[in-house]
């Protein structure tokens, strides 16, 4: 996968996602003592990136493998995605989901007409999809596949575009197809631009992997960031971390909660913890801006019900 397949998904899903705005925080800018950009993913139809690889996977298949329908594993958004795409484009679709799942999440993606199948873990789930496959759906991987990263990779094209003085960017990790497009991206245009990989403690498959050489699989995802919940990250997806990202600055729920209740008050979005860990990535590493950087945050997702707010609040 290179950045061509990313032009070519910028392309094609153009008809069905929004072109999500780029501004400039003056709050963050002075916190940071930098100068900060909002890369406002949360305005996203389904509220998050993930429809931007969903509708290029989806829209990638034949007319019999549509006629197959479709299965995903997601604690969230990807769901909300699958689903919501699915739906435009009239294809049956199967979402396996963990317990945990936030009860919002499930709704959503239930009233976006997808069929919800619970498993007790995440890992369960995904165990689950061979059975799937076997009666014929199409999996859709939410990160490890080069159609659905390609179409994440459409968000570097939009900011290099819009700020083609772009020092820095912040990205959450929870697979890695987000990071792994973007960097792409990203980097075929702009090779030094630095990329800084995002997660948080309790979901840190990536800093793990890089750490061991290879995919570790977590035992359990503790995390209340669920949206960063993948077990593991793959081959792929490390190979493209190891290759581009600075490095994976691992926070604290407690962080990312800090951060998300700073950018609720002052900028007046709400993120879930998944996104606003990007803020509190970059603020432990300020020292590395200057007043020249323009560091872009991708505030990646804001699918988060009240009940949980007021809970982490």
């Amino acid at each position: 996968m290179d950045v061509t397949a990313i032009e070519h998904a910028r392309e094609r899903i153009k008809p069905y996602i929004k072109r999500t705005a780029l501004e400039y925080s003056q709050t963050l800018s002075q916190q940071l003592g930098t100068n900060v950009f909002v890369k406002l993913e949360i305005f996203q139809k389904t509220g998050s990136f993930k429809i931007r690889g969903a509708f290029n996977k989806l829209l990638s298949l034949s007319a019999e493998e549509r006629n197959r329908g479709v299965v995903a594993v997601s604690g969230g958004n990807h769901a909300q995605a699958v689903a919501y795409a699915s739906s435009v484009l009239d294809i049956d679709a199967v979402i396996l989901m963990p317990e945990s799942t936030p009860r919002n999440y499930i709704e959503a993606t239930r009233d976006y007409g997808a069929k919800i199948d619970l498993q007790p873990t995440i890992t369960a789930a995904f165990a689950e999809i061979k059975r799937f496959e076997s009666e014929g759906r199409i999996f859709v991987h939410p990160f490890d596949d080069p159609l659905v990263m390609a179409g994440q990779g459409t968000i570097g094209l939009e900011i290099l575009e819009d700020l083609p003085e772009t020092t820095d960017i912040f990205v959450s990790i929870g697979g890695g197809g987000l990071a792994g497009g973007v960097s792409i991206s990203v980097k075929a245009i702009k090779p030094e631009v630095r990329i800084w990989g995002v997660e948080t403690i309790g979901a840190d498959s990536m800093a793990q992997a890089l750490a061991a050489g290879h995919p570790v699989e977590l035992p359990a995802i503790t995390s209340i960031a669920k949206t960063l919940g993948a077990p593991s990250v793959s081959p792929q997806t490390l190979a493209l971390a190891q290759e581009h990202l600075e490095n994976v600055t691992v926070v604290s729920d407690d962080e990312a909660v800090q951060a998300l209740q700073f950018i609720l008050e002052r900028l007046k979005v709400l993120t879930e913890p998944a996104a606003s860990c990007t803020l509190a990535a970059a603020s432990r590493l300020k020292n590395q801006f200057n007043q020249d950087n323009n560091v872009v945050l991708i505030l990646c997702g804001g699918n988060l019900s009240l009940n949980d707010l007021c809970h982490y609040i």
